[in-house]
């Protein structure tokens, strides 16, 4: 039977000048309460009781701001850590159902890394087949694994998308996303991800559901939560990404392997194999080509320091004479006369 009880009545959000009451420089007070006002300026929230409408796709909006102003990684961290750290206490209080920081990835300090790691092409190929593909969970979390890793997409994002968002577009099939603050896009679908979200539609049996979430909960959780809505972001992360990950070994090799990994990996992959790099940032729905460059990882053969890469011709041979390296006499150095 479903549950009628209402939800829980939360708290009321204290203003602005009790958060953080417990730090005793004033100081350090007055940056963090400037770092929340500048992530809710960011978010469009102007009052304290908005916070409750602050999701994680906020706040990873906000770090790609940040990074793209550029700031330094320790300097994302902390503005990161003073939202965290307010949202815990709310919680505490009583006043928030859940901290939106969470799960959000921290910057990495050392020069060259990315907010999030990125796998190999053979990590990749290992997590996309670690779900089984006998039962509707298997086929389901395939088929995500292939959203995010094949398509770019956030958490919030895939939680987001309804069957209807199946398009066709020129002949093709594509997937419509509603990215952060309202940002639509359509990108093609890769036939991987187009073939394990028919195979999961087929056997889940809702393929027929245009307004209806594309992916679901396959059993009722605890509270008894209904089949036919649209999976929470956190679930992706611990239900999916993190089960699956252990399940292949990936978590002991790949240290802070996270959700946001995988939209790393698809950005990485793309701009690694020639992708425009502003075509890359449409796709992924970046506001700026700064955000985008971030996961950009050069082959060895880039990473030759610019010093070795100069070469000079050498003196020209006199009066016809060959030189020692032959024809164009790139590296040869004509003998001095005695």
């Amino acid at each position: 039977m479903p549950d009628d009880r209402p939800p829980p009545r939360l708290a009321a959000v204290p203003p602005g000048e009790e958060w953080f009451a417990g730090i005793e420089s004033e100081r350090n007070r007055r940056a963090y309460l400037r770092d929340v006002g500048e992530f809710m300026d960011h978010a469009g929230l102007s009052e304290p009781e908005e916070l409750r409408d602050a999701a994680p796709e906020h706040v990873e909006d906000w770090r790609e701001a940040l990074l793209a102003r550029p700031l330094r990684p320790a300097t994302v961290r902390r503005k990161l850590s003073a939202l965290s750290s307010l949202f815990d206490e709310l919680l505490a209080r009583g006043a928030v159902e859940a901290n939106p920081v969470r799960g959000v990835e921290r910057p990495m300090d050392e020069e060259g890394r990315h907010a999030a790691p990125v796998l190999t092409g053979a990590q990749a190929r290992r997590l996309l087949d670690a779900p089984p593909e006998g039962t509707i969970k298997g086929l389901r979390d395939r088929a995500i694994l292939a959203v995010l890793l094949c398509q770019g997409l956030t958490r919030e994002e895939l939680c987001g998308l309804s069957v209807g968002d199946l398009v066709g577009m020129d002949g093709r099939p594509c997937l419509k996303v509603a990215g952060s603050r309202g940002r639509m896009r359509i990108a093609a679908l890769h036939p991987e991800a187009e073939q394990r979200i028919g195979d999961y539609l087929g056997r889940a049996g809702h393929g027929r559901d245009p307004c209806g979430p594309l992916f679901r909960p396959v059993a009722r959780n605890r509270a008894g939560g209904v089949l036919d809505r649209a999976l929470d972001p956190g679930s992706v992360y611990s239900n999916v990404v993190r089960y699956h990950a252990g399940r292949a070994g990936l978590t002991r090799e790949v240290e802070g392997l996270c959700a946001h990994s995988l939209r790393a990996t698809a950005a990485a992959t793309a701009l690694r194999e020639g992708a425009r790099p502003e075509a890359v940032r449409d796709w992924l729905g970046h506001a700026s080509l700064a955000a985008t460059v971030r996961y950009y990882r050069p082959p060895a053969s880039e990473r030759i320091d610019p010093a070795l890469r100069i070469s000079y011709p050498g003196p020209a041979p006199e009066h016809g004479e060959p030189s020692a390296g032959g024809e164009g006499g790139e590296t040869s150095v004509a003998a001095a006369p005695a």
